[in-house]
């Protein structure tokens, strides 16, 4: 796949409930913005990095090269919303075939070989999702663009998707799950933990 023709979306449009209403792509691990880690994980990419911000109007510090993207009034919720605004604005650019790769803006030690792995690992399916130790991670996906587009009317979480494409999942092993995410504060307090340990 050439490319120019591989797109990501940092899904980054979470309440943040249990942090009390914290906006995750702001908070700081190891000294830096979640969005930023993330971000710099991907990689450099000729194309824009999308990010879906929610439903609100506020937006988080955006990395370089990146561009807000707002959900839209659909029936999509949560992060198939997220999907959904960056579907659409790639449409609005004329753009329906292809890959994109989503990732959690919480995902605060993403391996930097996940979107080089998932590209080697796709073949001719539809989806392939990240996994650690075979627990799945929906929001940390590479998906086919046009399949993803047929299938997310009526879609209502990132995990059934992944059901009706039929995805493939790519394992990743070792000690520590690179893709931890953040959803309390304790949650955070590990994630700290860990900066302080490997940097």
């Amino acid at each position: 796949m050439p490319a120019e023709n591989l797109h990501a979306v940092i899904l980054a449009g979470g309440a943040g409930e249990r942090l009390g209403g914290a906006r995750k792509s702001d908070l700081r691990v190891g000294g830096r913005p979640l969005i930023h880690r993330v971000a710099e994980a991907l990689g450099a990419s000729d194309n824009p990095l999308l990010v879906a911000t929610g439903p609100g109007t506020s937006l988080p510090l955006l990395p370089q090269n990146a561009i807000a993207i707002p959900d839209e009034e659909v029936e999509h919720t949560g992060p198939v919303a997220g999907l959904a605004a960056a579907v659409t604005a790639l449409d609005r650019r004329g753009i329906r075939e292809g890959l994109l790769l989503s990732v959690a803006v919480d995902t605060a030690f993403l391996p930097t070989d996940f979107a080089d792995r998932l590209c080697a690992a796709i073949g001719n399916a539809a989806a392939a999702a990240a996994a650690w130790q075979d627990q799945l991670y929906p929001t940390n996906v590479l998906w086919r663009l046009e399949n993803l587009s047929r299938a997310l009317p009526g879609a209502r979480s990132p995990r059934s998707l992944l059901a009706s494409l039929g995805a493939v999942a790519v394992n990743w092993t070792g000690p520590v799950d690179p893709f931890a995410n953040l959803n309390t504060l304790d949650d955070l307090l590990e994630l700290q933990r860990r900066a302080r340990q490997h940097g």
